[in-house]
């Protein structure tokens, strides 16, 4: 069962955060600034976030190269556009993911893409490599750089899924997802950040992938042309201002991404991703089912098909996994397949030498 995180505060701090939450009809309030942009597109603003997403080899992190190229240069790079306050010139890039020396070839990659020096290190751009440190090491570590660097306008953070124990965890997700909106907020900043893509399936993965679905500004895909694997293609896959034309880009002899400007984009669908069928073997971790079937079998075993049902939404349920009956129906099938429920006459019983 995940566990929930209880605030306690008292009234008076109760009744000061409802005082700043409170939205008067006669003040002003600023509109966000614009600072990301695809050619005349907007997708992103100081006080939201946004993220990348795509499959394994799509070419994620070269993308997000030439975005903070055009914050670093101020010019276009691909079809990035940026423009960012005078007072915010700092960019601080997060990669949860490679060793240093991959980092130290991203940064000189940006660099390069940005027409600025690689023998020296810029002014306004922090790189931090955290893929040895635990989670939590690395929350902690992001939150305090955050909070601690002046001028601060854009955070890249690639591998959010690097924050997380588990990215089908709701709990961990949705605390993750309340940090960025927070911190966005707080500092006045916009975080761009990345997640892959479910090999089988268009949907970013896991909770933490519907999290971001449902709360981000702007969500662009990067996906392999399926006609021309050397072409990578940028479309917006959720957008809250008008939708970009896709553009693609390639890797050149240099192993730096340029343009392709002959593409022509193909008919997609548009807003944000559909979700496709429920399937249980792909989107229940396989260690959720244990604890689940250890609820649903507490009693001993089942006799009645719908009472069996039942007791799997609770179970599972339990688990942070909300089922409808067409779903614990579909669950109830896997658990069959698998020999982890089996029947005992006209009984459901559990198998708890089941093997996965």
């Amino acid at each position: 069962m995940e566990k929930t995180n209880t605030i306690i505060l008292s009234p008076e701090e109760l009744a000061a955060y409802m005082a700043e939450s409170t939205i008067s009809v006669t003040s002003t309030y600023e509109h966000s600034p614009v600072v990301l942009m695809v050619d005349d597109t907007v997708i992103g603003t100081l006080g939201n976030f946004s993220a990348s997403i795509g499959k394994a080899q799509s070419k994620k992190t070269f993308n997000v190269s030439a975005i903070v190229a055009s914050a670093l240069s101020g010019s276009t790079v691909l079809h990035y556009r940026s423009t960012f306050p005078e007072n915010k010139r700092k960019i601080l890039y997060i990669d949860t993911e490679q060793r240093r020396y991959h980092c130290q070839l991203v940064l000189k990659r940006t660099l390069r893409l940005a027409d600025l020096p690689e023998y020296k290190n810029p002014d306004n751009l922090i790189m931090l490599a955290l893929h040895k440190f635990s989670p939590k090491l690395r929350l902690a570590i992001v939150e305090q750089a955050i909070g601690t660097i002046p001028d601060l306008r854009l955070v890249i953070i690639d591998g959010i899924r690097n924050f997380l124990y588990d990215t089908n965890s709701s709990s961990e997700s949705t605390d993750i997802i309340s940090k960025f909106m927070q911190w966005t907020d707080d500092r006045q900043i916009h975080i761009h950040t990345v997640l892959h893509q479910n090999k089988n399936d268009e949907h970013a993965r896991g909770h933490i992938g519907t999290e971001l679905n449902n709360k981000a500004e702007t969500i662009m895909q990067v996906e392999v042309d399926k006609e021309d694997k050397t072409v990578s293609v940028v479309e917006a896959v959720h957008i809250r201002d008008r939708e970009f034309e896709p553009f693609a880009f390639r890797i050149n002899e240099e192993v730096m991404p340029e343009p392709v400007e002959s593409y022509l984009p193909k008919e997609k669908k548009t807003g944000r991703p559909t979700k496709g069928p429920f399937d249980p073997d792909k989107e229940i971790p396989k260690n959720v089912h244990r604890p689940a079937l250890d609820t649903v079998f507490a009693n001993g075993n089942i006799s009645n098909y719908d009472d069996y049902i039942e007791r799997l939404k609770e179970g599972y349920g339990l688990q942070g996994i909300k089922l409808s009956y067409n779903k614990a129906v579909k669950v109830a099938t896997l658990l069959s397949d698998k020999q982890m429920v089996i029947k005992e006459g006209k009984d459901y019983a559990f198998n708890p030498e089941y093997h996965y």
